[in-house]
Order: structure tokens, then C-alpha cells, then sequence
């Protein structure tokens, strides 16, 4: 999963004159790290990389973890968003149509796409969230209690 990381901000980053770090530790992630919790469904969503940890506000990239039965309604975001499934299973919802992800699986929507995330079964599903631009994660967990 750190590959995966390195390699998405690699993509963003190259050619910005940014300086690209070689990893981040357990404590470089704990600066942006706090855990928020939608006060509606229950989803939880692990801050990994943002502007606190990475200097700039170029890509966010989080953990979600939606309960099982989850249903996000469909909504639109003001950047790419891409999911990458950790484990479980996410129905992603694109302009009406939908594409059942599992584990190993990826899926994005792009500005002015609407979307919608979806939990099917029993297990809650779990997936690599990413933003570029940077700043919707955080405008998405503004209104989500801080819970770590």
C-alpha cells in the first residue's frame, strides 16, 4: 500500500518542483492522522497524507471505512476522487450507473460527475481514498466529529 501512495503523489506531484519525500513513517502520518466519523452513517475516514504532512495541497489521501449497509446518496465532489478497495466490497455509483468494486479494485469520478458509495453486504468495506486537487477531504470531514 506504501508503493501505491508514493507512486499516486509521485503522478501528482512530478514536474511541480515539489521535493517528493521516500516514505512517510507511522509518526510523519500522525501529523495529518486524525480519525473523523460522519454523525449520519457511521463512516469513518483516517487522514494519511494532506497539506500538514506533504507541505502542499496538491492530493489528500485517506482511509474510509464504510459500515456495512451504507448508503452515501448521491452526491458531487470538487475533485477527482479515486477509491482503491482495501477490503469488503463498495458498489460506486457514476452518473446512475454502477460497478460492484472488491479488494484490489479501483474506481474514481470526476468533477461534475455525481456519485454514489454503497455498501451491499454484511462486512463493512474499506478503501484508499484519494483527492487531487487537495482540500475535499478536509471539506468533507469538517462537518464529521473528530473522534482521534
Amino acid at each position: 500500500m506504501r508503493r501505491f501512495i508514493l507512486a499516486v503523489a509521485g503522478v501528482v506531484l512530478f514536474g511541480t518542483g515539489v521535493t517528493v519525500g521516500a516514505f512517510l513513517t507511522p509518526q510523519d502520518m500522525s501529523l495529518a492522522g486524525h480519525v473523523y466519523e460522519s454523525p449520519t452513517s457511521g463512516t469513518r475516514i483516517r487522514m494519511l497524507l494532506d497539506e500538514a504532512n506533504l507541505g502542499g495541497k496538491e492530493i489528500e489521501i485517506g482511509e474510509i471505512t464504510f459500515p456495512a449497509g451504507v448508503d452515501s446518496g448521491e452526491h458531487l465532489h470538487g475533485a477527482t476522487e479515486i477509491f482503491y478497495v482495501l477490503s469488503g466490497e463498495l458498489e460506486h455509483v457514476v452518473d446512475g450507473k454502477s460497478h460492484l468494486l472488491k479488494a484490489g479494485m479501483l474506481g474514481f469520478v470526476r468533477p461534475p460527475a455525481k456519485v454514489n458509495h454503497v455498501v451491499p453486504g454484511k462486512e463493512p468495506a474499506k478503501a484508499l481514498v484519494i483527492w487531487a486537487p487537495g482540500g475535499e477531504g478536509h471539506r468533507i470531514v469538517e462537518r464529521w466529529k473528530k473522534i482521534q
